[in-house]
């Protein structure tokens, strides 16, 4: 296998679909009775490049309508592109929408085998594999009711044990996962786990964007069928979140988002650390200056675990504002956000400012998260009238180290206190 071996190649992808506003301007369409043309042309995508490795993971992620499940259906085959091309070195295995491929009259048993036929295997095959497909979807019995029955868990449940034990090279996901409860997603994430050890690969359409930012090696952004990015998980997420409220400028070809001449004077006063901050926003309120300070009330990069440590924003505002909304949010290294909160939710300092008011706003807490590197990020945002508006955001503005000797299970620690004592010669915990 050589070092780049492509598992999927897609070239100058367009999608479009002609729109009618009642079925029978279509038949008078179809039939030629109109020389004037009945139909809108929708571009569902347009002129789309991606080159997939194989063994990687990658990730796509936009807004509703962006094209994001067009692009996975003309990969796997069930939509044809308009224009382009698109090469598969591999099986697939896909879990598209619900339903995709089931019969709703079959049991769950005929609809595997039904489904293992469409993909090319034949009985047998299926019955070397039926105990672990079974075993992974955990529905019991109502393997032999019909599909129709089944509640939107557990079809998702059978659904994806079908395609993860189907011995697929290429296994694309489009946000089925998230009906499914916790405990189930949990072991799907293992098994991705599982997939890229074994170097297969895997294409993830979520809106949960910190299942993207921990899966994903790679990840590409659409917006309304445009290719607006490709790279890491946290650049693609960060230029995401401008994409949804609106601060964002269309690319040229290969640039990323632009940012507006009035952030950048912004980041000119500004003191932070970390010279690849992203921001935006309307400059309405504008965040001059953050830092952190401990226990002590000295600036520090590093924050001893257990003690207490205040964050630190100065805003000027610009323009009147009815009742700003001031926020923190801890991210890790690639980008998964594990903790934070703002004044709306504590409840603090709701009133208007002004223009010319200048604001220090302070978070003090006890530092409960795991020794490690993390990145903190700010924003000022709020609502005028029913419109939510960001004025500033900072996102991976300081770089905190929290310092621990001692590391529990996950994010962060619980500080239990644990209680141990001997009953009748018996060692007993409570």
């Amino acid at each position: 296998m050589s070092e780049k071996e492509i598992a999927i190649e897609v070239r100058d992808l367009s999608k479009e679909y002609m729109l009618y506003n009642k079925p029978s301007d279509r038949l008078v369409e179809a039939l030629g009775l109109s020389k004037k043309s009945r139909h809108t042309l929708h571009e569902a995508l347009k002129d789309v490049n991606l080159t997939v490795y194989r063994g990687e993971s990658i990730g796509i992620i936009g807004k509703n309508g962006s094209g994001k499940s067009t692009i996975l259906k003309i990969i796997t085959g069930v939509l044809s592109p308009t224009r382009g091309t698109v090469t598969v070195n591999g099986r697939i295995s896909a879990l598209l929408e619900l339903g995709a491929g089931f019969n709703m009259e079959y049991t769950g048993l005929e609809n595997i085998y039904l489904n293992g036929a469409m993909t090319g295997f034949t009985d047998r095959e299926i019955d070397e594999r039926l105990e672990s497909i079974l075993e992974f979807a955990d529905i019991g019995d109502y393997v032999h009711q019909p599909v129709k029955t089944y509640s939107s868990g557990m079809f998702v449940r059978l659904a994806f044990a079908l395609a993860i034990n189907i011995d697929p090279e290429i296994l694309i996901v489009d946000e089925a996962l998230s009906v499914g409860d916790v405990f189930f997603q949990a072991k799907c994430y293992h098994k991705f786990e599982e997939f890229r050890q074994q170097g297969k690969t895997i294409i993830f359409v979520s809106h949960d964007l910190s299942s993207i930012a921990k899966y994903c090696d790679r990840v590409m952004l659409l917006n309304d069928g445009v290719k607006l990015g490709e790279g890491l998980p946290k650049q693609m997420i960060d230029d995401y979140k401008r994409v949804l409220v609106g601060q964002y400028e269309l690319p040229e070809p290969g640039t990323r988002l632009a940012d507006d001449s009035d952030i950048r004077a912004a980041a000119a006063r500004a003191s932070r650390q970390n010279p690849e901050t992203l921001e935006y926003g309307s400059m309405k309120a504008q965040i001059t200056e953050t830092f952190v300070t401990d226990e002590n009330g000295v600036r520090a990069k590093a924050v001893i675990k257990g003690t207490r440590f205040t964050i630190h924003m100065k805003v000027d505002i610009t323009g009147d504002i009815e009742c700003p909304i001031f926020a923190f949010t801890f991210k890790n290294v690639r980008g998964t956000e594990i903790t934070g909160t703002n004044t709306m939710f504590e409840k603090a300092f709701l009133e208007p400012v002004r223009a010319g008011d200048s604001l220090e706003v302070t978070f003090t807490q006890v530092m409960s998260l795991q020794g490690g590197e993390y990145l903190l990020s700010f924003g000022c945002t709020g609502y005028e009238g029913e419109t939510f508006t960001v004025y500033h955001r900072l996102y991976d503005a300081l770089n905190v180290t929290v310092v621990s000797d001692k590391d529990t299970v996950g994010f962060y620690d619980m500080d239990s206190e644990i209680s141990v004592r001997k009953e009748n010669g018996k060692d007993k915990k409570t």
